[in-house]
C-alpha cells in the first residue's frame, strides 16, 4: 500500500500544532503560579462579632470589600473638597465617677424674737375669792398696755363697771385708762378671763410706776388694789 505524502505532511503539522499548544499552556500555567505565589485569598467568612481571629490559620481580620466605583467617587469628592476627610477615632476615656454628696451639717438656730421673762410679774390682788392680776406690761404704738386677768372662785357672780377703774402714777396723778376683753359679769366658775388695760403714753410723763384699784358694782364690797406696778424697763 502506498502512503500519500500529503496526508503524512498534514498529520505531522497537526501534531506539531497540538504539541506547541500544550507546551504554551503548561508554560503559561507555570508563570501564573509563580506570579501568585505571595498572594493570599482574603478571609471572607462571617465574623463572630468580637474582631478576633478564630483558629490558628494566621490570617488577618475579615475585610469588607468595597465597589470600585464608590471608592473612586469618594476619592474624587475628597479631592474637590466636597466631603471632609474623616478624622481618626479617638479613644474615649472613662469619665470619673461622681463624688457622693455629703449632707451639710446645719446647726440649730437660736429662736429669734424670743420674749424675755420679766421676773417682776405677775402682780396680783385678791379679795373674797376674786383675783385681779397684772401679767405683763408692754408699749404698743402710743399706749402702755397692761395684760390683766380676772378669776372668780366665790359662790356668786360679780359685776364690774370698768369706768370706775382707778389708775394713778407714782406722783399721785390720776390717769385715764381704757379696758378691753374683761367681762362685765364675772361668773363663779374659777375660770381665768383675760383682757388689757391701755394708758396713753403722753399721760405718763416719765412715770416709773402706776397703781390700780378695782371694785365691784354697785355693791362695792371688793377692794382689788395693786401697787406698785413697774412700767419702766
Amino acid at each position: 500500500m502506498r502512503i500519500n505524502p500529503t496526508i503524512v505532511l498534514t498529520l505531522f503539522l497537526l501534531a506539531m500544532m497540538f504539541g506547541a499548544g500544550g507546551l504554551s499552556a503548561s508554560w503559561g500555567l507555570k508563570l501564573g503560579k509563580d506570579a501568585l505565589k505571595d498572594v493570599t485569598q482574603p478571609d471572607v467568612r462571617p465574623s463572630n462579632g468580637t474582631g478576633e481571629n478564630t483558629g490558628n490559620s494566621g490570617r488577618g481580620a475579615p475585610l469588607k470589600l468595597l465597589k470600585e466605583e464608590e471608592v473612586i467617587k469618594r476619592v474624587e469628592a475628597q479631592m474637590d473638597g466636597k466631603v471632609p476627610v474623616e478624622p481618626e477615632p479617638k479613644e474615649e476615656k472613662p469619665s470619673p465617677a461622681p463624688k457622693a454628696e455629703t449632707p451639710e451639717k446645719t446647726e440649730p438656730k437660736a429662736e429669734e424674737n424670743k420674749e424675755e421673762k420679766d421676773d417682776r410679774f405677775p402682780i396680783a390682788a385678791r379679795d373674797r375669792d376674786v383675783t385681779f392680776e397684772v401679767r405683763s406690761v408692754k408699749k404698743q404704738e402710743n399706749s402702755l398696755v397692761l395684760d390683766v386677768s380676772l378669776k372668780n372662785e366665790s359662790d356668786r357672780s360679780i359685776q364690774f363697771l370698768y369706768s370706775f377703774l382707778n389708775v394713778t402714777d407714782d406722783r399721785g396723778r390720776v390717769l385715764s385708762a381704757s379696758t378691753d376683753g374683761l367681762p362685765g359679769d364675772l361668773p363663779p366658775d374659777a375660770r381665768v378671763y383675760t383682757g388689757t388695760v391701755s394708758i396713753p403714753t403722753s399721760l405718763l410723763d416719765e412715770a416709773k410706776q402706776v397703781s390700780m384699784s378695782l371694785t365691784d358694782y354697785p355693791d362695792r364690797e371688793l377692794e382689788l388694789d395693786m401697787s406698785p406696778i413697774p412700767i419702766a424697763p
